[in-house]
């Protein structure tokens, strides 16, 4: 058959990862409104009795629907879902990534794989979940008293999910592995449902954790304390105040920082350091100190021309500034998404590690300097505060 489309191209992409043990996995979101509430379709491979399926889970907003098809039929279930179902769908394998954009015939983009090697092929069965029926989540409305997500709130559930996920590789990397007791701040709290989730998880690891929630708003902190109170949740409190101001009054181990507002971010990061607490995590949120600084390099003048492109730009520039900030003062620091960026547009996670024996930080401030200059920036609130300006 001639491959006239760039639809038809995206599944002779599949086809071909299916066939050569290249595929890792396939997500398809944009859906149309022809099925209310649904959000987007995954697909993974799948070990059952009767052999190796492909496994599409079709997420709503309060259920998700999972089929499984042999692989010979995969392309076409998907040919048919691109066909009206979906906008978007994004393929990855071991040796390239493929977006496929709709509508109509679409267009189809390359990418560097985002894997280095095939998913494990796994059993058909559930995935333990560390925050499973939680009675503090259904206290937060995020889900029913049966454990299913409440209208609205599967997205959540996964972001809590996931923060747990990956929190629990952190711990179990790094020096906390071990430890019997841990003292963390949530700053910047919120509601508090990544607070309870971090809580819980130190909690079941059988870690005497004392955990305080920083949010600026009164009534969040009144709302969480009782839910805390109602819940059991020892060790577990919620006060009210800023980032800036905040003062552990001790011991810092575990600080957790997520979606804190522009420079807020830099004041819970000096905080970590100052604190020397073992693990730091960190979601920046509304990137705002370094754009109006920038001035554009020639080489990069084409590009930072655009208004949007300044904008990203400056966003990645900051968070790398404070990685390089964070490794410049002992800790491993690591800049990827925390979580698909069909559930949330905030998805950029910082994660640092206090390293033991930290390299020599002179030729990371000399990097330091050299991106200052080039971008002719002045200040940046996370260097000044550690002293680096």
């Amino acid at each position: 058959m001639t491959i006239s489309s760039a639809r038809d191209r995206f599944l002779e992409k599949l086809q071909w990862a299916l066939d050569d043990g290249t595929f890792v996995k396939l997500t398809l979101s944009e859906p149309s409104r022809a099925e209310p509430e649904l959000r987007n379709m995954y697909a993974r491979l799948v070990e059952l009795r009767e052999g190796t399926r492909v496994q599409f889970v079709r997420r709503f907003a309060r259920r998700d629907v999972t089929k499984n098809v042999a692989p010979r039929d995969a392309v076409y279930a998907v040919g048919q879902e691109l066909e009206g179902g979906f906008g978007r769908a994004y393929l990855f394998t071991t040796t390239g990534d493929w977006q496929w954009h709709g509508p109509g015939e679409g267009q189809l983009k390359a990418k560097r794989p985002s894997f280095t090697a095939p998913a494990p092929v796994e059993h058909d069965r559930p995935k333990v979940k560390t925050v499973a029926n939680a009675p503090w989540l259904a206290r937060l409305g995020v889900t029913a008293m049966d454990g299913s997500a409440r209208a609205g709130m599967a997205d959540k559930l996964r972001q809590i999910e996931r923060f747990n996920e990956l929190l629990g590789h952190l711990i179990e990397g790094g020096p906390l592995g071990a430890a019997k007791e841990v003292r963390l701040a949530d700053l910047g709290a919120g509601k508090g449902y990544l607070t309870f989730a971090a809580h819980e998880l130190f909690r079941k690891r059988g870690v005497e954790v004392r955990t305080t929630g920083v949010e600026l708003r009164g009534e969040l902190v009144d709302s969480a304390n009782a839910v805390a109170r109602e819940a059991g949740m020892d060790g577990l409190e919620f006060v009210a105040g800023d980032i800036a101001s905040f003062d552990p009054g001790g011991r810092l181990d575990v600080l957790v920082a997520l979606h804190a507002c522009n420079t807020a971010t830099d004041d819970a990061l000096h905080l970590g350091v100052k604190g020397g607490a073992q693990l730091i995590v960190a979601a920046p949120c509304c990137h705002q100190e370094l754009r109006p600084q920038i001035v554009p390099p020639a080489v990069l003048a084409p590009v930072l021309r655009h208004g949007i492109l300044l904008e990203r730009h400056a966003e990645i520039l900051t968070d790398a500034i404070r990685a390089l900030l964070l490794a410049i003062h002992g800790y491993e620091a690591r800049v990827f998404e925390f979580i698909a960026p069909e559930h949330t547009g905030k998805n950029l996670m910082i994660s640092a590690q206090r390293l033991e024996t930290p390299p020599d930080p002179e030729p990371l401030r000399t990097q330091l300097r050299e991106l200052f200059a080039f971008h002719g920036l002045r200040e940046q609130r996370l260097a000044r505060l550690l002293g680096e300006i």
